[in-house]
C-alpha cells in the first residue's frame, strides 16, 4: 500500500504573501505567536493510545505549558516565568487539576533553558525543592541540579547531587549520567555504568572512549555492535571484531554483527556474518539474500537451499524459493516455483505469474497464457493478479481500446483494493471514463480514490480534477495554503511515565537516552516500539531513520504486541512523524522570496533528503535539496551568493529554491515540468516535451521514460498533498466528509490545532 507521511513542527507565518503556517517543533522566534498564546485559545488534546503505559497526567487534560514547548526560548520564557510564578490568568488555560503540575513544568523548562544559555546560577532557584514537588521527574530534577551546580562552579554541591542521584535512584537510567561524570575521576564508576546500563548512550560513549585508547577489547566491541549501529564509525568496529576475534564470537554475536552490516547496507559482509549466526529462518535467508545482492550467485543459491532445507514452512523460505527460481532457468526454475505454489498458498499467485514468464522464455506461449489465466481465476485476490490486470489495462490503453482498459482497471479496484496499484487503477478508471464521455462514472471514481486512498498521489490528482482548491500542475507553484499544525506532541505509543513527560516537554536528548535503556530489542521491535523509536529519532534530528522506521510500519503484520500496525497507522502521531516540518523557517523565508508554494518545497525536500542536512548521494548531490556541486557553482554565478556551504541548511535551501524557481520560469510556471527538471535536468524534460503530447498532464507523467523521474514527480506531489490534507484545515475538513479513513485522523489532529489562523 502507498502509505503517507508527516510530523511535529513550530510556528511561522507569511509576511507579504499571505501564507500562514502554525507549526510546533521547529525553532522560530515569533513573539506574535507568544502573544497569541497569552490571549487564550482551545487546548484540547487527543487521548493516549490504549496500550500506552499509565501517563502523568491524563493527556486529555488541557495544559498551559505544553503548547509553549516547541517555541524558541526567547518566545516562551516570559510565559513560562509567569506560569511558574503562579500567574492566574495564564494558568486559567490549564485544567484545574493540573495547574500545580503546570507550574512545576514551567520551572523545569525555564531551568533547563537557562542552563543551556550559560545562566546556571539563575536556574538553581527554580530547581530548588522541585524534586519533591515534580515527582514523575524527580531523578531528572536532581540531574539538572547537578548540572547547574557544575556549570556555576560549585563542584562540592554538584558532587553531592550526583551522589544523591546514585543513592536514591541506583537502578534508574538517569543514574548512568552520574556514573559517567563521577567516573571521570574514578574509573570504577565507568565500570559500573557499563555493567548496569550497557545500552545507555553514556555507557556506549565510555565504551567508545576506552576502545579508542585501547583497541584490543572485544567485549566493548560486542557492546557497541549491539547498540551503536548508526554511529558513523561503527563499521570499522564491526570489521575489527569479525576479523580479529571471529574465533571467540558466539552465534548471537555474529547475528548482531550481521544486523549491523545489514542496517548499514553492507550486504556482502552481512551475509558472511549471518552464515555463522544462530540457525533461524531470517538469519539463513539473509545469508542468501546478502550474497545475492553482493553478486555471489553460488553462495546465494547454497544459502537459499539451506533455508529451504532447515525451515521448510517458514515465510522466509517462500521468498528463498522465489529467489532460487530467479537464479535458475527453464525446468530448474519451474521446480522451485512449483514448490511455492504447493506449499505457500499466499504466494502461489506470484509464483504462478513468474511461472508464466519462464514458460514464455521457453517458447511455451500456450502454457504461459494458461498460467496467467489461472492467476486470475484461482488467485484473483493476489498481488500477482493485480499486477497482471494492470499490465493488461495499460496495454489496452496504449492500443487505444479505452473501454477494455477501463474494464481491466476496474477489476484491480474491485478484486485487489488493498494492492499498491489500486489507487492508480482507480484514478485511471475515472480518467478513462471521462475520455469515454461518462462524466458521472468519472466523478464517482475520483471520489472513490479520495475515500479509499486519501494519502496517495492519485488522491491529489482526483481532488484537483474534481475542482478542489488544492492546486494543479499549473497553479500549485503560487498557491499559498493556510496550514495549522498540532500545538502539542501526541503521547508516545509506549514508554514509562518519565519518558512520556520528557517527550511532551521537548527534552529530546534526555528522552532518547531513557529510551535506549527501555528499548531492549531493537532488532525485533513490536509495532509500538518501532513507532516510538521513529518518533524519538526525529526528536534528536535523525530524520532519515526516523521516517524510515515509521514508514515501514505499513508493512508490519496486522497483529503485533498490544498495538497492531493497522491501528498504529491511524494515529495522528504516525502521520505527524511521516510529514514533519524541520527547517520550516528557512523554507518559509526563501519560498516567500522566490514566490514558491512552501508546502511544495517541503514535499520536494522530503523526497530529496528526508531532511538530512549533510547527506550526499553517490553522484555527489549534497544537502537538504540535493544540489550537485557544479550546479551550486552555476547558481552562485547567476546570483550574488558567495561563500556558501551546501551542508548548511539555510544556504542549501536558498540555492535549492532559487533553482526550483529557475526550473519553473523555464516552463511557464508548470510545476510538473519544473519538478521533473529538478530531478532529470532541463535537457531531458525539453526532449520529452518535444516527443510527447502535453495536453493531458497525467498521460505525460505516464510517458516519462525515466522510472526514477516518474516516481520522483509522483512522490513530490504526494508529499505536497499530504502536507495539505493533514495540516490545511479546509482541505482536511473537505476530505473528512468523503473519507472515513481520513476523518479519524482529521478529528484527532483538529483537537490539537489552533482554532484560528495566526
Amino acid at each position: 500500500m502507498q502509505i503517507l507521511k508527516r510530523l511535529k513542527p513550530t510556528v511561522v507565518m507569511g509576511a507579504g504573501v499571505g501564507v500562514t503556517i502554525v507549526i510546533l517543533g521547529t525553532s522560530v522566534a515569533l513573539s506574535r505567536l507568544a502573544n497569541h498564546y497569552s490571549d487564550g485559545f482551545s487546548l484540547n488534546r487527543m487521548s493516549a493510545p490504549a496500550d500506552a503505559d499509565t501517563l502523568i497526567p491524563d493527556p486529555s487534560l488541557a495544559s498551559a505549558v505544553l503548547p509553549l514547548v516547541a517555541l524558541p526560548v526567547e518566545a516562551r520564557s516570559p510565559q513560562l516565568a509567569a506560569i511558574a510564578a503562579g500567574d492566574s490568568d495564564l494558568l486559567d488555560a490549564a485544567h484545574p487539576s493540573i495547574r500545580e503540575l503546570d507550574r512545576q513544568r514551567a520551572r523545569y523548562l525555564l531551568a533547563t533553558d537557562l542552563i543551556a544559555q550559560g545562566q546556571a546560577g539563575s536556574a538553581l532557584p527554580l530547581l530548588q525543592g522541585l524534586e519533591k514537588d515534580y515527582q514523575v521527574m524527580t531523578p531528572l530534577v536532581i540531574y539538572q541540579q547537578a548540572r547547574a551546580y557544575t556549570a556555576s562552579g560549585n563542584g562540592e554541591m554538584a558532587q553531592e547531587r550526583w551522589e544523591l542521584l546514585l543513592e536514591k535512584f541506583p537502578d534508574h537510567p538517569v543514574a548512568a549520567e552520574a556514573l559517567y561524570v563521577l567516573g571521570q575521576t574514578n574509573e570504577q564508576y565507568w565500570d559500573e555504568a557499563i555493567a548496569r546500563f550497557p545500552t545507555h548512550p553514556r555507557s556506549l560513549l565510555i565504551a567508545k572512549t576506552r576502545l579508542d585508547e585501547s583497541p584490543a577489547q572485544p567485549d566493548l566491541m560486542r557492546l557497541l555492535a549491539r547498540r551503536s549501529l548508526y554511529v558513523s564509525d561503527i563499521v570499522p568496529i564491526l570489521n575489527r571484531l569479525a576479523t580479529d576475534y571471529g574465533s571467540q564470537l558466539t552465534p548471537a554475536d555474529w547475528e548482531a554483527i550481521g544486523f549491523g552490516y545489514w542496517e548499514n547496507q553492507l550486504y556482502g559482509a552481512a551475509a558472511r556474518a549471518y552464515e555463522r549466526a544462530s540457525a533461524t529462518p531470517q538469519n539463513r535467508y539473509r545469508a542468501g539474500r546478502g550474497a545475492h545482492l553482493d553478486g555471489r550467485r553460488l553462495d546465494a543459491i547454497a544459502a537459499y537451499k539451506q533455508t529451504v532445507a532447515e525451515f521448510p514452512d517458514a515465510e522466509d523460505t517462500a521468498q528463498a524459493l522465489l529467489h532460487l527460481a530467479r537464479l535458475h532457468d527453464g525446468e530448474a526454475s519451474l521446480t522451485y516455483l512449483d514448490q511455492v505454489i504447493e506449499r505457500f498458498p499466499d504466494r502461489a499467485g506470484e509464483a504462478l505469474l513468474a511461472r508464466a514468464d519462464v514458460l514464455e522464455a521457453m517458447q511455451s506461449s500456450t502454457s504461459a497464457e494458461q498460467a496467467r489465466t489461472s492467476v486470475l481465476s484461482q488467485y484473483s485476490d493476489s498481488e500477482a493478479a493485480a499486477e497482471l490486470r494492470w499490465q493488461r489495462a495499460e496495454a489496452a490503453a496504449e492500443a487505444g481500446d479505452l473501454a477494455k482498459a477501463w474494464e481491466w482497471a476496474g477489476e484491480v479496484v474491485t478484486q485487489n483494493p488493498d494492492h499498491e496499484l489500486a489507487p492508480e487503477a482507480a484514478f485511471w478508471v475515472g480518467k478513462w471514463a471521462a475520455q469515454l464521455g461518462r462524466e458521472a462514472d468519472a466523478r464517482k471514481a475520483f471520489e472513490h480514490v479520495l475515500k479509499q486512498y486519501p494519502e496517495s498521489y492519485y488522491a491529489w490528482r482526483s481532488a484537483s480534477l474534481l475542482g478542489w482548491d488544492v492546486g494543479t500542475f499549473t497553479t500549485a507553484r503560487r498557491k499559498l495554503p493556510a496550514v495549522m499544525i498540532p500545538m502539542e506532541r501526541s503521547p508516545l505509543p509506549i514508554g514509562s511515565e518519565l519518558l512520556q513527560e520528557l517527550h511532551r516537554l521537548g527534552q529530546n536528548a534526555d528522552a532518547w537516552a531513557i529510551w535506549q535503556v527501555e528499548f531492549q530489542n531493537p532488532a525485533r521491535p513490536t509495532v509500538a516500539q518501532q513507532l516510538t523509536d521513529g518518533i524519538l529519532r526525529l526528536g534528536v534530528g535523525d530524520h532519515l531513520r526516523g521516517i524510515f522506521m515509521v514508514d515501514n510500519l505499513s508493512w508490519r503484520p496486522e497483529e503485533d504486541g498490544t498495538l497492531s500496525a493497522e491501528v498504529a497507522t491511524e494515529l495522528p502521531a504516525y502521520w505527524e512523524a511521516l510529514y514533519p516540518f524541520p527547517f520550516i523557517v528557512p523554507v518559509q523565508k526563501w519560498a516567500e522570496q522566490r514566490q514558491l508554494n512552501p508546502m511544495m518545497v517541503m514535499g520536494l525536500m522530503r523526497q530529496e533528503s528526508r531532511f538530512e542536512p549533510k547527506i550526499k548521494s553517490v553522484a555527489g548531490a549534497t544537502g537538504l535539496m540535493q544540489i550537485m556541486p557544479a550546479t551550486g557553482q552555476w547558481i552562485a554565478q547567476q546570483t550574488d551568493i558567495s561563500g556558501y556551504d551546501l551542508t548548511d541548511p539555510d544556504d542549501n535551501i536558498k540555492m535549492g529554491t532559487w533553482y526550483l524557481d529557475y526550473t519553473h520560469s523555464e516552463y511557464g510556471d508548470n510545476s510538473l515540468f519544473a519538478v521533473a527538471s529538478y530531478n532529470a535536468g532541463p535537457g531531458n524534460v525539453a526532449d520529452w516535451i518535444r516527443r510527447f503530447s502535453t495536453a493531458d498532464p497525467d498521460e505525460f507523467v505516464e510517458q516519462i521514460p525515466f522510472p526514477e523521474t516518474k516516481g520522483y514527480v509522483e512522490a513530490v506531489f504526494e508529499n505536497y498533498w499530504n502536507y495539505l490534507r493533514l495540516y490545511d484545515p479546509q482541505v482536511s475538513e473537505q476530505l473528512a466528509q468523503i473519507s472515513p479513513k481520513h476523518a479519524q485522523i482529521h478529528q484527532g489532529m483538529q483537537r490539537q490545532q489552533l482554532q484560528e489562523p495566526i
